[in-house]
């Protein structure tokens, strides 16, 4: 089973974004700011992160840093409530894979992470 890691500050999100990605058969686990973030995907190595970018002790810029600086990555996708190109094309040059704009649909995060990782087995 594919495992997910989701970095949000915003407990409603998390409870939402971790609900439906449990639901659609993918085994995650949440972290609430950067710091416990990195520690997560040092200790349980996900196959994705799924990390918001403006949070406090430690946004998701520092984690891509962060990852960046490991053997074994493991893939990632941004979420953001910021509009700026800026932001998008820097978090792209640190290997972001997909980039997704709050407030997005529940299927569309579902086709973002079955693009970059897979549907999980059903069963």
């Amino acid at each position: 089973m594919p495992t997910i890691l989701l970095i949000e500050d915003d407990r409603e999100i998390s409870n939402t974004l971790s609900g439906v990605l449990s639901a659609a058969g993918y085994e995650v686990f949440t972290a609430p700011n950067g710091q416990e973030g990195q520690r997560l995907i040092t200790s349980r190595k996900p196959d994705l992160v799924i990390t918001d970018m403006m949070m406090p002790r430690m946004g998701g810029f520092p984690v891509l840093d962060f990852i960046n600086t490991l053997e074994d990555r493991p893939h990632v996708i941004m979420i953001t409530a910021n509009e700026g190109g800026r932001h998008k094309a820097y978090a792209e040059s640190l290997g972001v894979v997909d980039y997704l704009r709050k407030p997005f649909a529940m299927d569309v995060l579902l086709e973002s992470v079955e693009r970059v990782i897979g549907k999980p087995n059903a069963g």
